[in-house]
């Protein structure tokens, strides 16, 4: 199945459309402004799905919609932001006591919300989409998709939109996740340039070989550290390059930024969060060194570790799509994630809108040290490297075998 960049932008665009509508709705409901903070489609293998949203606990409701599309709305809040939210509509109440008339409450913000957000899906699909009454939910990250999507190792189109207040005390989101087949076909009808066809089946190669390029990664920070690492979540994302520095986020982080240079180019972000920065470099020192924070040492071992998880990274795409990558030396940076992410985002946006970005979470199992890793291969260059992947590469199980041979 192909579909191409204008289809994938249009239905990014159609999504933000029905977010901002469920955001006006809650902002004409509680008196408090609204607004998109960003909307993504993600593409995950169903085996992936319980552990992308992590262990915060969240309330919210669930809907199912079927007719001229079929799939599951998700609106949820975390746990704290829901008793605002009531305290908002239901002054007294507290959805946290069981408290059935705040229950109803949030029942009745989530239908009118995800009703305004699948409207207009099916005025754009000139179609009748049926939603169910909504179901209240109380559940953690891990769980929060469950049971929802593809079979195991088939991948799931996930729309993704989190939505906050300029105090961010009322930050939610929304996901929907169309029935794959469905999905696939509209947006193959959409497709209107040949020449930007994107296979789906080889974008979840793609996505298969970044999650194994972060596991050969993480293999090299054991190797250095002698601290057990492993991957946590691995998925694709296709984000309008605006929103690709909200993605990151306002936390601090210290890493390294690279430049990928071959077929794909691009960029390639390894951020560790300030306190795994400092004991990933105290991990990696042979001596202790004085003072606090990340001193001129500090920052060389973290250089050093990036360049070396880099290398073992893009090799295998290398192998894979049969072309030479090399990347620059890696450059400190400790800042924001989305000042870090920025300059990246801004060399790429000279040349196209939107961009795969494609993100690794990297953790211990005591949590000692964790990090993210974010690769944004050059669009043009992508569709070129994926065109060239040969017929017996696309097929899973062929793919799986190749890559498992790399790393």
């Amino acid at each position: 199945m192909l579909v191409d960049i204008h289809s994938l932008g249009h239905f990014n665009r159609l999504a933000k459309r029905g977010s901002e509508q469920a955001a006006n709705s809650l902002s004409r409901l509680t008196g408090v402004e609204v607004r998109v903070d960003v909307t993504n489609i993600a593409l995950l293998a169903r085996s992936d799905l319980s552990d992308a949203f992590g262990d915060d606990d969240y309330v919210g409701v669930e809907i199912e919609f079927m007719g001229g599309m079929e799939g599951d709305t998700v609106l949820a809040f975390e746990r704290e932001c829901s008793e605002r939210l009531v305290e908002l509509l239901l002054p007294g109440r507290d959805v946290a006591s069981d408290d059935e008339l705040a229950r109803s409450g949030v029942k009745e913000l989530g239908n009118i919300m995800t009703s305004g957000f699948i409207d207009g899906w099916a005025n754009h699909l000139g179609t009748t989409i049926d939603i169910s009454p909504p179901t209240y939910i109380e559940r953690s990250g891990t769980e929060l998709l469950d049971g929802k999507g593809p079979e195991e190792n088939e991948e799931l189109f996930l729309f993704e939109s989190r939505l906050t207040t300029a105090d961010r005390d009322l930050d939610f989101y929304i996901y929907m996740s169309p029935e794959h087949s469905a999905m696939t076909e509209l947006m193959a009808a959409n497709r209107r340039d040949e020449g930007d066809a994107i296979p789906v089946d080889k974008l979840s190669v793609f996505n298969e070989m970044m999650k194994r390029g972060a596991e050969g990664a993480a293999s090299h920070i054991t190797a250095m550290t002698g601290v057990q690492t492993s991957v946590d979540v691995s998925r694709l994302s296709f984000v309008p390059i605006a929103d690709a520095p909200d993605r990151v986020g306002d936390d601090r982080y210290a890493g390294v930024v690279l430049g990928i240079e071959g077929l794909p180019s691009g960029y390639l972000l390894i951020l560790f969060d300030e306190a795994s920065a400092q004991n990933v470099a105290e991990a990696l020192l042979p001596v202790e060194t004085e003072g606090d924070g990340l001193g001129e040492m500090e920052r060389s071992a973290i250089k050093e570790l990036g360049n070396i998880m880099t290398s073992g990274f893009i090799d295998g795409w290398a192998n894979v799509l049969g072309t030479s990558i090399n990347h620059t030396p890696p450059q400190f940076v400790h800042d924001m994630g989305s000042a870090i992410m920025s300059p990246v985002v801004g060399r790429l946006a000279q040349t196209q809108d939107y961009a795969f970005m494609i993100d690794s979470a990297v953790e211990t199992a005591e949590g000692r040290f964790s990090c993210d890793m974010y690769a944004l291969p050059d669009e043009r260059e992508l569709e070129r490297a994926l065109d060239a992947l040969a017929p017996g590469q696309v097929d899973t199980e062929s793919a799986e075998a190749d890559v498992d041979e790399l790393f």
